[in-house]
């Protein structure tokens, strides 16, 4: 492409300078007032309206993660499963409502807003908390007791019926429903509370996402603990109601706020207006950039349907082919300037929120490796925990369930000191506003996860060795549960650097519109690391223990190689940085230009 006017090559579907007549050019006066009126109610209510965005995601949260803990257990306990039909059901929910997000993040970008679809989400997660609740209230809609002999020996065990089940399902089925509206809505709309545009906003926005962070971390704290606690040792209808109960009290708080929340307008449909970017580029793929008079690069910033775009992407030069979509022929345009056919021409703004979206999908795809580690700390992480002395004191033994704890009390010290020491010295030297880039404290988050592995097996292989050499007739080795620190604090780094940089890096460089799914892609991300994490778990359980050598992932740890397995994770995590890495070098950030007022009343790019 040749150098200079470069922005001259393109075109708006909604104006050209030349065609548009002047008595429908728009007013700039009445626009900018109302950016400024936008921007001043951003500055002022910000943080105001933050804790009533927080406050249901927080207790709905509280709702998902407390079923995901110890779900497992009431399904065994309650309604009589095996322990593969409960795994089964629980995994299968997990990911239901992490692609149910996508399908919410839709319906808030494309219809609703966030701020409708939060409402009407937070109404399903209610309706499918007192359903669950109900199974443990009412006797009827759970398979009875179990019947015991004398001896505690099980005698007799009946089985849940398809009635009780599909209560149950109907349950879980509303609460995804729930969890999918809200999870990828909540960010983005406390996000969209402040003014972006200012050096203060988006130090605004850095911190919220960490204190955000913090307060997950808190719930999930609570969850290990007492929820858990009351849930086994108290009563499940207890355990389940007053999460219940806090929804359905945070809701009307929730909509209290309605009035001094900044809300931004759905701006239809986003898929579509991709394809059309894809249909058009295609049409005049036999076309060449280069100067021509009959190209203008004027852009207006207002939308189809009047929402005020308070900034625009600034012109790219990657994926220059897709540009081709804008370029203006002599029969794109109508008499008015209006776009004649929108599958042949559209906007600029329409391809550069494309070649974002693209630009950003190769580093989405390294977070699956990256976030397969904290799979692990539910499942071989336990193991490990099994096999330890897990004594505290002389009469207290740690559930080796609530190993999580350590790495949750990591985040809860780690994420203020972050925030309030480490970032602000970060900042002297790197004159950067936050301290690091974004991709730096994702990268950081993915060296962590290699550490983790790393760690996790060298405190194995002791763990082993000391089980064969001197472990008592259960096979617990006499090595202290609190070994595994130092494996879990790094996977509280994964979280600190890993996941809050992906949570940063969609919330930043996705257009105000596209936030919602954008945060939606950090859940497709969890589950495919679950999913990856159970397929590489096959694949090595089914190729080792072989040829008389010991199977990695035998059920007996101490017979088994687990030591092995954590060094393959890590060397996959090493390939996985080398990606990332390769991806990180040659991502330019999306940058966001002010509006600015053109005297001949059209907002330039």
């Amino acid at each position: 492409m040749p150098g200079g006017k470069s922005s001259s090559f393109f075109s708006s579907c909604f104006s050209k300078r030349k065609s548009m007549p002047s008595h429908e050019s728009p007013s700039s006066e009445p626009l900018l007032q109302q950016k400024d009126a936008i921007t001043i109610q951003r500055r002022k209510n910000g943080w105001k309206a933050v804790p009533y965005i927080l406050g249901i995601e927080s207790i709905t949260k509280m709702a998902t993660y407390g079923l995901q803990t110890n779900f497992m257990v009431y399904l065994v306990r309650e309604y009589h499963m095996d322990q593969v039909s409960a795994a089964y059901i629980l995994n299968i929910w997990t990911g239901v409502y992490c692609l149910l997000t996508v399908v919410g993040a839709s319906v808030a970008d494309i219809y609703l807003g966030k701020f409708l679809t939060i409402a009407l989400a937070s109404l399903a997660s209610l309706l499918g908390m007192v359903t669950i609740t109900m199974t443990a209230f009412v006797p009827l809609l759970r398979p009875p007791p179990c019947i015991l002999d004398g001896q505690k020996h099980l005698v007799q065990c009946v089985s849940n019926t398809k009635t009780q089940l599909g209560f149950l399902l109907a349950g879980l089925s509303l609460l995804a429903i729930g969890t999918g509206g809200i999870a990828p809505c909540s960010i983005p709309f406390s996000v969209d509370q402040f003014d972006s545009t200012t050096m203060e906003g988006r130090k605004s926005v850095h911190s919220f996402l960490n204190w955000y962070y913090a307060s997950s971390t808190v719930i999930m704290l609570i969850n290990q603990t007492l929820v858990v606690y009351i849930q086994d040792s108290v009563s499940w209808a207890l355990g389940f109601g007053i999460p219940t109960l806090l929804i359905l009290s945070v809701i009307p708080l929730f909509l209290a706020g309605s009035k001094i929340y900044h809300h931004v307008k759905p701006e239809g449909t986003t898929f579509i207006s991709f394809a059309q970017v894809l249909v058009a580029a295609y049409k005049k793929r036999h076309l060449k950039l280069h100067n021509d008079e009959r190209v203008c690069g004027v852009f207006l910033d207002v939308s189809s349907d009047g929402n005020v775009v308070l900034s625009k992407h600034s012109l790219t030069t990657k994926f220059s082919s897709l540009k081709k979509a804008a370029l203006v022929v002599d029969d794109d345009l109508k008499d008015d300037g209006s776009c004649a056919n929108s599958w042949k021409l559209c906007s600029i703004q329409q391809v550069e929120e494309v070649i974002c979206f693209m630009k950003i999908l190769p580093i989405w795809a390294s977070g699956g490796i990256c976030f397969m580690t904290s799979a692990q700390e539910g499942t071989f992480v336990v193991s490990q925990a099994l096999k330890m002395d897990r004594h505290i004191g002389p009469n207290f033994e740690m559930p080796a369930g609530s190993i999580k704890v350590m790495s949750l009390i990591t985040l809860c010290l780690c994420i203020p000191l972050y925030n309030r020491v480490l970032q602000p010295a970060l900042r002297k030297i790197t004159k950067h506003e936050n301290g690091i880039t974004t991709l730096q404290r994702i990268g950081l988050g993915y060296l962590f996860s290699i550490l983790f592995a790393v760690v996790a097996g060298l405190v194995e292989q002791q763990r082993r060795a000391s089980a064969l050499s001197q472990a008592s007739a259960d096979g617990v080795a006499p090595l202290s549960v609190f070994w595994l620190f130092p494996q879990l604090m790094f996977l509280g780094m994964v979280e600190l650097f890993g996941f809050v940089g992906h949570i940063e890096l969609y919330n930043k460089e996705f257009p105000e519109k596209m936030r919602s799914i954008g945060n939606s892609l950090i859940y497709l991300c969890i589950a495919g690391a679950t999913y990856l994490s159970t397929l590489v778990v096959s694949i090595v359980y089914s190729v080792t223990g072989k040829h008389g050598e010991p199977n990695w992932l035998d059920n007996d740890i101490n017979a088994g190689r687990l030591d092995y397995f954590y060094i393959l994770i890590a060397a996959l995590g090493v390939l996985n940085f080398a990606y990332f890495w390769s991806c990180a070098c040659g991502y330019t950030y999306t940058s966001s230009l002010k509006a600015v007022e053109s005297k001949e009343a059209d907002i330039l790019v």
